[in-house]
């Protein structure tokens, strides 16, 4: 099975579905023969363009990568991963679960 995101004009996915692809490109003929539009291959285990596509997120096809939105206004984009990243490391103590606070742009105990 392949799974597909289909792109608005800003590379916005905008669905996401699963066809059949016994044959090379069978699955993608079929969408764009019925359903038109822009689509992208995904894959489900993360294999190709970073992550799994989820409705919302951005196509970057200069990395070929999908991008989650950003979550917050403070975090920056990691070139390696594609993942947003925090401006500092999340905390890792035992026991403690940390939350982002983007008005003092740290971590908080939860």
């Amino acid at each position: 099975m392949a799974h597909w995101a289909e792109l608005d004009e800003n590379n916005i996915v905008l669905r996401v579905t699963v066809g059949d692809n016994n044959e090379a490109d069978e699955g993608y003929g079929w969408l764009i023969n019925n359903l038109g539009g822009v689509w992208v291959q995904t894959s489900y285990n993360a294999s190709i363009r970073f992550k799994y596509a989820s409705i919302g997120d951005t196509y970057d096809a200069t990395r070929d990568a999908f991008i989650s939105p950003k979550p917050y206004d403070s975090w920056i984009l990691d070139k390696e991963t594609c993942q947003w990243k925090a401006p500092t490391p999340k905390p890792i103590e035992e026991g403690k679960k940390f939350t982002w606070n983007e008005e003092t742009l740290s971590w908080d105990e939860i």
